[in-house]
């Protein structure tokens, strides 16, 4: 099964030009069912029955894993035996049947314009690191990107003078502006920082102490001592930037469309979820101004 996997997803780094995030997402999830398939003396795919995968959806179940896990491994197994089916390695496609659970939306977590602020306003030193950071912080929230598109991030994809950046997801690309709190820290970072911390020839934006690029790891190691520093709780996250820097738009009145185009959704219900701050900011208006509120 492990060569099938393989196979799989070569098909999605080469035919469907997948993330690294997409394709080690997959490799996660159909390795857990390889396992599992492995333990019920299941070698190959070709073994494999309807019946086996319903039972490992069950055992995921039992589990008590969240919704939305179960409903990845499930889309995991779904394009998974699709390929093989339409490889004709299988008899038949038998992730066609399967059901996701009903995965209930959440609000996301969302820090106060008064914590983005005394998070943003931690690194405040004169050393290349806190230089590098104050620009990297700045630009999160300015921009509201994915952590992973922050540190692929190329020289060449951010445009100073103009304020805006290139930002590239699974085959697509869209500019994104920034505003002037993130363009004075990029300017500074890279007039002052970037050249002591860089070793050879390196083209992501931002690099790690060492000179080369910057880590997912690395980068949420920063932001949580940041945090901490600046006495914000709960515990944030790189993401919860990404949601504070969309709910704050549109609670000022950015349509959702264009907070959409920004955030990379291709689907505007993904985005809808942020209206709900505007509603109860909208409520709160309401309640102190009128009257009979």
């Amino acid at each position: 099964m492990e060569k099938a996997i393989d196979a799989f997803i070569l098909y999605l780094h080469n035919t469907k030009k997948a993330s690294d995030n997409t394709e080690s997402s997959y490799r996660r999830d159909l390795n857990k069912f390889r396992k599992y398939a492995e333990a019920q003396g299941i070698a190959g795919v070709d073994q494999v029955k309807e019946s086996d995968i319903q039972n490992f959806v069950v055992s995921l179940e039992e589990q008590n894993l969240k919704a939305a896990t179960i409903s990845r491994n499930i889309a995991s197994l779904k394009a998974f035996y699709h390929y093989l089916y339409r490889e004709q390695l299988v008899e038949a496609d038998y992730g066609e049947n399967l059901q996701a659970p009903k995965v209930e939306k959440r609000i996301p977590e969302v820090m106060t314009v008064e914590e983005v602020e005394r998070l943003l306003d931690q690194p405040s030193g004169n050393s290349s690191k806190e230089i590098r950071d104050k620009a990297m912080l700045e630009l999160l929230y300015a921009t509201g990107i994915r952590v992973t598109e922050l540190i692929t991030l190329k020289l060449g994809d951010v445009d100073i003078r103009k304020g805006f950046i290139v930002c590239r997801d699974d085959n697509r690309e869209r500019l994104i502006p920034f505003g002037n709190k993130a363009k004075g820290a990029l300017a500074r970072y890279l007039e002052d920082a970037r050249g002591e911390l860089v070793q050879g020839d390196v083209e992501e934006l931002f690099v790690n102490c060492s000179g080369q690029p910057m880590s997912r790891q690395g980068f949420w190691k920063l932001i949580k001592a940041y945090a901490a520093q600046a006495g914000i709780s709960p515990e944030i996250t790189p993401h919860t930037l990404r949601h504070s820097f969309a709910a704050h738009l549109v609670e000022n009145g950015a349509d959702l469309r264009s907070v959409q185009e920004m955030l990379g959704h291709s689907d505007i219900s993904t985005t809808q979820i942020y209206a709900s701050f505007n509603q109860d900011h909208l409520r709160e208006i309401y309640t102190k101004a009128h009257p009979r509120g």
